[in-house]
């Protein structure tokens, strides 16, 4: 059994709105409360950052038979936390929303495919070009916020998604071809992330509703592979059973955390912590998987690195700049609420000595 304290405080972070993008200077949260945002959202991008260390622990299995696994046990992970928060009324309208759950299956798409290049990346030996991938999501992100819903851009940023654009161009000629695997991520992840905003789903509510999208497929693929004598879940023995279930596990975990510190830390902190998941890929990527890093591919990512400093550095000055014309919006509303009561008390005092004379005309 749950404890009651747990679960209440799981039910809040679940309930719990993830704040606008609109919103420009929240209250600021209680310090205790800060500094356990603060803790959950190093802890979630640190696991994400982590991931390329778990997914080579699950040879010989191939990366779709890991993709379909993670598929059904991350199905399997977030029920349970619905459960245990008691998360279960948002089900019933959305099925009778067909708009929204076409959005849903087609985000459900898109970290299909995210989830498979990554694995497949990871395995190959191109855990380096992942975390390019992830570096550059932010100008991808742009890019399709111009191109799909048509945001007009700062200069600022126009330049930033000029430099990434010749970054890919300086890793192409490097490598003699496209960064497909950077780009296939960037790409998918940043259309994923467009729908999520349409759909207008909490995470684990939107996590639940695109893996159920995603569990007959899966279960489907492992029952064929069980039954071609293919699959390595049993075969490989308990604890490479176990590792497999696990991949539920690694995928909600990380997502609760996130929950957790988005309702808990400003927007502009959370925007510089997402760069801690690729530069632990980054160094996984040079220290312990040991990949080359010729100049050329140097010269990419120190031009994407620019890319992302010009981007924080702007975000930060447009976020300045909006709490101070906030900050000066609500001294000039204190000092007009203020001005009203002695205005009104001027009013009486100067109407009062006009009453006898007025009545005394009357007369």
């Amino acid at each position: 059994m749950t404890p009651p304290g747990v679960r209440r405080y799981l039910r809040k972070v679940a309930v719990a709105p993830p704040p606008s993008e609109e919103s420009v200077s929240p209250p600021p949260p209680p310090r205790n409360e800060t500094r356990t945002g603060l803790l959950c959202a190093v802890a979630a991008y640190t696991i994400w950052g982590l991931f390329p260390l778990y997914w080579p622990l699950l040879e010989p299995t191939g990366a779709v038979e890991i993709l379909a696994h993670r598929m059904v046990w991350s199905l399997a992970a977030v029920l349970v936390v619905l459960t245990v928060t008691r998360r279960w009324n948002w089900i019933r309208p959305l099925l009778r929303q067909p708009k929204r759950l076409g959005m849903i299956a087609l985000g459900a798409l898109f970290i299909s495919v995210n989830w498979a290049t990554y694995i497949w990346a990871v395995n190959a030996g191109h855990v380096v070009e992942t975390s390019m991938g992830y570096f550059i999501n932010p100008l991808a992100s742009i890019a399709l916020g111009v191109l799909v819903l048509r945001e007009r851009l700062r200069a600022v940023q126009w330049t930033a998604v000029g430099i990434g654009a010749a970054a890919v161009v300086v890793l192409a000629v490097g490598y003699g071809k496209p960064p497909w695997v950077a780009l296939t991520l960037a790409a998918t992840f940043s259309t994923y992330g467009l729908v999520k905003k349409k759909v207008g789903l909490g995470g684990l509510e939107s996590m639940a509703a695109e893996t159920a999208v995603q569990f007959l497929p899966a279960l489907g693929f492992l029952v064929f592979l069980g039954a071609r004598g293919e699959s390595t879940f049993a075969a490989a023995g308990a604890g490479h059973a176990a590792l497999l279930m696990g991949t539920g596990a690694i995928t909600a975990l990380p997502l609760i955390c996130f929950g957790i510190a988005a309702v808990r830390l400003p927007l502009s902190v959370m925007g510089m912590l997402q760069y801690l998941a690729p530069v632990f890929q980054f160094g996984l990527g040079l220290t312990y998987f040991h990949e080359a890093m010729p100049p050329e591919r140097w010269a990419g990512f120190a031009l994407v690195w620019l890319a992302l400093a010009l981007l924080t550095w702007d975000a930060l000055r447009t976020a300045r700049t909006a709490r101070m014309e906030l900050r000066a919006a609500r001294s000039k509303a204190e000092q007009a609420e203020q001005a009203e009561p002695a205005a009104n008390v001027h009013t009486q005092n100067t109407l009062a000595p006009e009453a006898p004379e007025a009545t005394a005309q009357g007369r």
